[in-house]
């Protein structure tokens, strides 16, 4: 074979440092932005963030723009019904409100632990009972088996599952009640055992809990009658008796992490047009710090490190604000084609591709998907992530689409309005769903039902 030379031409994309360093603080969530910012605070001297600014103007002060996005913030704030969500920076750890420290929360086990403590018991029986405390899972249920956790502990001890059941009956009389328990059932029949004897229906509802725990968990109330022999107005008294216990008796002490989340847009009707703020507090004011500038100017010589640096801090500052940019762009295309839910809420909701917003702004589908993951608008409506306004199209019988998410509100307010003694079946919401212009068949329906978490209408059912 001849060797032989070839000269070719060919285009190939490579990503400069500082775009790879764009596309990576465009998918960040502000908190992540935050943070981001943060360390790279520390690890640069040339970058300083103005105190007491929430934009990125200079050292001036804030311009007529800033104060009108500010005023429009507040407006929405004093206009919004805030609910339970916790929206805004997390407080901090170590203080409260008040500026005293908080106290530690006490877990189950250590709950429990305490417990023990003040139990008299033998050595041994307190090393079993704490032995089992350690196996519990975070609700309090026993999930391993008496027989299994025996074959765990060391043969010397010559532990047999007889001697761990006597264990797990001292634990079942802690606090809280149903503790140890190994199911459902269990759990709910230790708590009726504390109840007093006169308590009405106490003895069927033991009986319930321990037999006939799953025709109670399918609403097949007529078998339910039937077998404890109670009529309507006893077996609604029995259920209230059951729903008034604790299924997971360790959830108190089980410690949740609280999500808080920033808003990075504001949306308000103004003049009859819905428009798109940032978020002044979201937005960090960053700039080159005067100083170590300074000394770069007059000492250019061993200054590589500094140069290198300075041309970080430029970089990121330009793509921190490139990155609002985008986020105001995008944000506001996706509220101009949404605007009939902002006037009548999610039943108007139109379909929305990322294709059509990326066509709409001339950016990649790519880096739509980006700006609106771990995004959030506060509008009037409520707190929305950027993604909620996306949904697939369904036909209707004009020959046109409508939103997925226009048909689950729909849907949902059809279930919400039902007859609880006759529930809607899947066939019936279709029906209904087709009065209105859907096209949907019974299985779709049953799809975005269970994606609603709504249970099926046997379920539903109640007296």
């Amino acid at each position: 074979m001849k060797q032989s030379l070839q000269l070719k031409l060919h285009q190939q994309l490579t990503l400069t440092p500082q775009l790879q360093q764009s596309i990576r603080l465009l998918q960040l969530s502000t908190l992540e932005l935050g943070q981001e910012i943060s360390q790279m605070l520390q690890d640069n001297p040339l970058l300083e963030r103005l105190d007491g600014e929430d934009s990125f103007d200079g050292p001036s002060g804030d311009t007529p723009a800033d104060e009108t996005a500010r005023q429009e913030r507040d407006d929405v704030y004093e206009e919004m019904a805030w609910g339970d969500r916790a929206v805004g920076p997390a407080p901090d750890e170590d203080e409260d409100e008040h500026g005293f420290q908080q106290a530690e929360s006490t877990n189950l086990r250590q709950h429990l632990a305490e417990q023990l403590g003040l139990t008299a018991l033998t050595h041994r029986d307190s090393q079993l009972v704490a032995f089992l405390i350690e196996a519990l899972g975070d609700d309090g249920y026993l999930t391993a088996s008496l027989e299994e956790l025996a074959e765990l502990l060391p043969a010397e001890l010559e532990v047999d599952p007889v001697e761990l059941h006597t264990a797990l009956g001292l634990l079942q009389s802690f606090d809280p009640v149903g503790v140890g328990a190994r199911d459902l059932g269990e759990c709910l029949w230790l708590q009726l055992n504390t109840f007093p004897k006169n308590t009405p229906h106490l003895e069927a509802a033991k009986t319930l809990v321990r037999e006939h725990l799953t025709l109670l968990a399918d609403r097949e109330y007529g078998k339910l009658k039937k077998l404890l022999e109670l009529d309507d107005h006893d077996f609604m008294q029995l259920r209230q008796l059951i729903t008034s216990l604790e299924p997971r008796p360790g959830a108190v002490y089980t410690q949740t992490d609280t999500r808080y989340v920033v808003p990075d847009v504001f949306v308000k009707k103004v003049k009859g047009l819905w428009v798109v703020n940032l978020n002044p507090s979201a937005m960090p004011k960053l700039r080159i710090n005067e100083m170590y500038a300074g000394i770069l100017r007059n000492n250019r010589e061993g200054g590589a490190s500094l140069s290198t640096q300075l041309q970080e801090a430029r970089w990121l500052i330009k793509n921190v604000q490139q990155r609002f940019e985008t986020i105001l762009k995008v944000s506001q295309a996706i509220v101009d084609r949404q605007r009939m839910f902002f006037e009548h809420g999610a039943v108007a909701m139109r379909p929305l591709t990322l294709k059509e917003i990326a066509d709409t702004v001339e950016l990649h589908e790519s880096t739509i998907s980006r700006v609106t993951t771990q995004k959030f608008m506060m509008t009037p409506r409520g707190l929305f992530e950027f993604k909620y306004f996306f949904g697939s199209s369904l036909a209707t019988e004009e020959g046109g689409a409508a939103s997925s998410t226009a048909m689950r509100a729909l849907l949902k307010q059809f279930i919400d309005a039902e007859n609880r003694a006759n529930p809607l079946s899947d066939s019936a919401l279709s029906e209904l769903l087709g009065k209105q212009g859907f096209v949907v068949a019974r299985r779709t329906v049953a799809k975005y039902r269970e994606l609603l978490n709504i249970p099926p209408a046997n379920q539903r059912k109640s007296m």
